[in-house]
């Protein structure tokens, strides 16, 4: 081979480069990096969740998209009025944190929440509760243990029934923080008085 031959040539290198075999082997190997990088995202971040039901109205819609938060109860532990999801007996659920642990909550015969024998001034419910289920006498929360509403009290499957009850810490899967869907309504859900 002359000098001129080898230059002329392509080195091994670029060759392999420009190969069909190594173009997919990249593509398949950046497509696996940003599945494991969704996949942490989805699973430790937060994710995208669809509401069902008028439970949480006019907060929340039914067919309401919203994203929750799951890294930031990391950090620090949920707040009264957070609208969290949670899951109970395998299905889940959204609701608003009402009672903290520790705490002592009572719902009287005219739907008034008293916690630690002080009402609770809250401007969430749409209407007045009937139904007061196991809170309708004084209950104290244990550690780590949250007591919560949705909204639309009569329509809502809460932790006044029994079959819900008072919520674990650990069954507490993130905090929905803003509405993506519908378009119309984008934006940050409010969670404070």
């Amino acid at each position: 081979m002359s000098p001129t031959d080898r230059k002329s040539s392509p080195p091994l290198r670029s060759t392999w480069k420009n190969s069909k075999v190594f173009r997919l082997a990249d593509r398949m190997a950046r497509m696996l990096v940003v599945l494991a990088v969704l996949y942490l995202v989805l699973h430790f971040v937060g994710q995208c969740t669809a509401v069902k039901g008028i439970s949480m109205e006019p907060a929340l819609s039914g067919g309401d998209q919203v994203w929750i938060d799951k890294l930031s109860y990391y950090f620090h532990d949920p707040d009264r009025f957070d609208i969290i999801v949670f899951r109970r007996d395998g299905i889940f659920f959204i609701k608003r944190i009402i009672a903290l642990p520790g705490e002592r909550i009572w719902i009287s015969r005219a739907g008034r929440i008293y916690i630690d024998d002080r009402l609770l001034e809250e401007n969430y419910g749409i209407a007045v509760m009937s139904y007061a289920g196991i809170a309708a006498k004084e209950l104290t929360l244990g550690e780590g243990e949250y007591f919560v509403l949705g909204d639309n009290r009569p329509e809502s499957f809460d932790s006044r029934y029994e079959e819900v009850g008072v919520i674990e810490r650990s069954q507490i899967m993130g905090k929905a923080v803003f509405r993506v869907y519908p378009l119309g309504t984008f934006g940050v859900l409010e969670q404070k008085e």
